[in-house]
């Protein structure tokens, strides 16, 4: 059941850095229904938040943790209301039994993500920062490339971000191999895309992007021994399903021919990632975990959040509840 009608004034706590900073006045909205703003870190550090989770109505969260601890923290809590896809950092069966409602924003960030995906297959194969960095050096080296078209892409992850990428490569010409155990054949073909297990799509393909969930490594040292000579590898997804140590392996020995990211291991600026060695600099290209860093996709995760929480304040059931996954089997 939906949580009762706000009966006093409502405090909706903000952790969510980009909320309400594109087109949309969406802290506008929130006040005008007559809840107050407050906002605190995106780390969720416990201690700072927990003076905001004591008055807190509902939560606009970002991509910090969400533990039992912090929602103990938050007797009058509603709704956590995840500004995003991603609900791994939000303890779920904690929030169930404590009557908090969680939801989330699916397909916000999605062409943002996948515009991205297909930048950095480009500037990987054009070698574009490296040519700006020569240029501005006074050099005008160049490296001859190849042509997106006459590539075969393999993408891992056909949600809605891999399926995005697959329609902004249609129009390259680029034959497709996709792998993705949970989308029927039929549905790839559909799509235009060759239905592969992972172990064929890496000895196929000249450029893979990866578009999975979950934190299984993926790409491994066994997986970059079976591809392509010069293959690009992109990850716009998750640090988690490349082993870094290896992909600097596989760059220094020739076999992979450049690595284009958006995330890393390490994203606390302490350089720890074998990836931001120097003599690698040439073959490698990151982008700040910007993915979803889009007017519109800054929008429409605002949007569907707020949607959210003014639901809850009203009474009403939210969209895009989130549940958390079931017990097995036998479990009490």
């Amino acid at each position: 059941m939906p949580p009762a009608t706000t009966t006093g004034p409502a405090v909706v706590l903000v952790t969510s850095r980009s909320f309400s900073s594109g087109d949309l006045d969406l802290a506008g909205e929130v006040t005008a229904a007559g809840a107050t703003i407050v906002t605190g870190p995106s780390d969720h550090d416990l201690e700072t938040l927990r003076p905001l989770l004591a008055t807190a109505t509902a939560w606009i969260a970002g991509t910090g943790p969400v533990t039992a601890a912090h929602l103990d923290a938050a007797p009058d809590l509603r709704v956590v209301a995840r500004y995003g896809v991603g609900t791994e950092a939000v303890d779920l069966a904690a929030a169930a039994e404590r009557g908090v409602l969680v939801t989330n924003t699916p397909g916000a960030n999605s062409g943002a993500v996948a515009d991205l995906a297909v930048a950095l297959v480009l500037a990987a194969l054009r070698d574009v920062v490296p040519g700006d960095r020569g240029v501005r050096a006074g050099r005008w080296d160049v490296r001859r490339a190849r042509e997106l078209g006459g590539l075969t892409v393999g993408i891992v992850g056909l949600g809605r971000i891999g399926r995005g990428v697959a329609a902004r490569l249609a129009g390259f010409g680029s034959p497709l191999l996709g792998c993705d155990p949970w989308v029927p054949p039929a549905e790839l073909e559909r799509l235009g895309i060759e239905g592969v297990d992972l172990d064929d799509l890496a000895r196929r393909s000249d450029v893979v992007s990866l578009h999975a969930p979950g934190d299984a490594v993926l790409v491994d040292a066994a997986f970059l021994e079976i591809t392509r000579p010069g293959l690009v590898l992109v990850n716009t997804a998750r640090a988690a399903l490349v082993d870094e140590a290896a992909v600097a392996d596989a760059l220094r020995a020739g076999r992979l021919g450049a690595y284009a990211s958006d995330v890393l291991a390490s994203e606390a600026g302490d350089h720890a990632s074998p990836l931001l060695a120097e003599d690698l600099a040439d073959q490698t290209l990151f982008t700040p975990h910007a993915g979803a860093q889009t007017v519109e996709a800054v929008d429409q995760m605002g949007r569907g959040a707020v949607d959210a929480v003014l639901a809850c304040l009203r009474g009403e059931q939210p969209p895009n509840l989130v549940r958390p996954p079931a017990a097995p089997e036998g479990d009490a």
